[in-house]
């Protein structure tokens, strides 16, 4: 029997994406078992800290990742959105699966419902960006913890803002609507961040079984639409600290749209871009440069 160790944060979140993951590797072929290995993260050791004062994008995979590279586990399950834009040396992303709904809501005060002033937290600096470039009277305060904390922290007449997948991944959107207002906005309103509602898996590059189990379920789609939106926050620098968000969709004949975001000093950028699927890394990085060119002007 070849066992497969699944390294994942330990938030309810993180366990049941990577239970899922673990059941479609335990259905590509017989003799394969799957174990989950248990990490704590930079994320989860300080939950109480705005995630963009302790590193922001990969406080939550290092540590996950660094138990694949030690030979602790061999597949490191996470959330694409909290992968930096660049790949670990020695690993690689064997699969994304596909798509959950990548769109942000508000729960607690449906956004055209919210009073003048009106609270939301968020501890996203991308989500206040769209948000105040909406609603400039919105106050923000942060809002950090897991799922269940969060829905804790709404704001009596206002709002916190989540991403849909998770509620989806935890099965608690009908619930969670039978007793508050959750109102998902739409993606050219409030553009999702890079990879936001898919689940990507990591192997070492040179793990031959572990690759051909990732590769079954890779979904092609939604690595189409991640991967051109992960060129575009590549081209603006891992260092980039600024607002931003991408999404990528596959249009009809073939082709992908890709939408993206971008504040800074120099104002707020708005993009749309479609071309072939083939060709879109290419214009990615060309709407990256104009991105930064706009809020840089």
């Amino acid at each position: 029997m070849t066992v497969l160790r699944v390294a994942t944060r330990g938030s309810a979140q993180a366990r049941t994406q990577a239970e899922v993951v673990a059941e479609q590797v335990r259905a590509t072929g017989d003799g394969i078992e799957v174990e989950l290995i248990l990490v704590e993260t930079t994320g989860d050791q300080r939950p109480d800290v705005p995630l963009h004062t302790i590193g922001g994008q990969g406080v939550f995979v290092k540590e996950v990742q660094q138990a694949v590279l030690d030979g602790r586990a061999d597949l490191a399950v996470h959330s694409a959105k909290d992968l930096p834009s660049t790949s670990t040396p020695g690993l690689l992303i064997g699969a994304l699966a596909a798509r959950r709904d990548p769109r942000d809501a508000l729960i607690g005060c449906k956004f055209n419902d919210l009073p003048d002033g009106a609270t939301v937290a968020t501890g996203s600096v991308r989500r206040r960006a769209q948000l105040g470039a909406l609603r400039s009277d919105l106050r923000f305060v942060e809002l950090r913890g897991n799922i269940h904390t969060r829905l804790g922290k709404v704001p009596e007449g206002g709002a916190i803002v989540m991403a849909m997948a998770a509620l989806e991944v935890l099965g608690i959107v009908d619930e969670l609507s039978a007793t508050t207002a959750v109102d998902p906005r739409p993606v050219d309103e409030m553009v999702p961040q890079v990879g936001q509602g898919a689940v990507a898996v990591e192997c070492r590059v040179d793990d031959a079984v572990a690759r051909e189990s990732l590769a079954v379920i890779d979904d092609p789609a939604t690595r189409q639409a991640v991967e051109c939106e992960r060129a575009f926050l590549a081209e603006l620098g891992s260092g980039c600290s600024l607002p931003v968000g991408a999404h990528a969709v596959l249009l009809d004949g073939g082709g992908l749209q890709l939408r993206t975001f971008l504040a800074g000093p120099g104002g707020t950028y708005e993009g749309v871009h479609e071309g072939a699927a083939e060709e879109s890394g290419r214009w990615a990085v060309d709407a990256a440069q104009l991105a930064r060119r706009a809020v840089e002007a």
